[in-house]
């Protein structure tokens, strides 16, 4: 197991669910989660430029020849899902939206690991993980009754 990188993990979690719920207090003090999230998103983007820039070397992009196409769709993907999660958030919670996102990305993280899926180390689902997806949907049902 390697400590470090899973705490790191965890503080990105922190830092992701902190991200989110701002975006989602943007969108509805402006009382339009499209734009707040199209805000964030220019400002990302800038950020994601300079951040690149500091890495730029000659010969940086002679790899992309060899990226499938559907790949780049991913910033697509990250724009839309962030827009939902903003128009979200302000409607059921931060708690209730994260402990329920978090369920999507534990099976599909199982899922990715078990078939070796997008670059994932192959990391087969046993029945303890199984077990404990399913604790976890038990505790999001019950931390959601009011």
């Amino acid at each position: 197991m390697n400590t470090p990188l899973l705490l790191l993990s965890a503080f990105l979690g922190v830092v992701l669910t902190v991200h989110l719920a701002m975006n989602g207090a943007v969108g509805a003090a402006l009382n339009n989660p499209r734009v707040g999230n199209a805000l964030f998103w220019c400002i990302g983007a800038i950020t994601a430029v300079l951040i690149g820039a500091s890495g730029w070397r000659a010969g940086a992009l002679s790899g992309l020849s060899s990226v499938s196409p559907i790949m780049l769709t991913a910033g697509a993907i990250g724009a839309t899902l962030v827009f939902a999660i903003a128009w979200v958030i302000p409607q059921i919670g931060a708690g209730p939206f994260t402990l329920a996102l978090l369920i999507g990305q534990i099976v599909s993280g199982m899922a990715l690991s078990h078939f070796g899926w997008l670059g994932s180390p192959r990391q087969p689902v046993s029945l303890v993980n199984v077990v404990g997806v399913i604790v976890m949907i038990i505790g999001v049902v019950l931390s959601n009754r009011r």
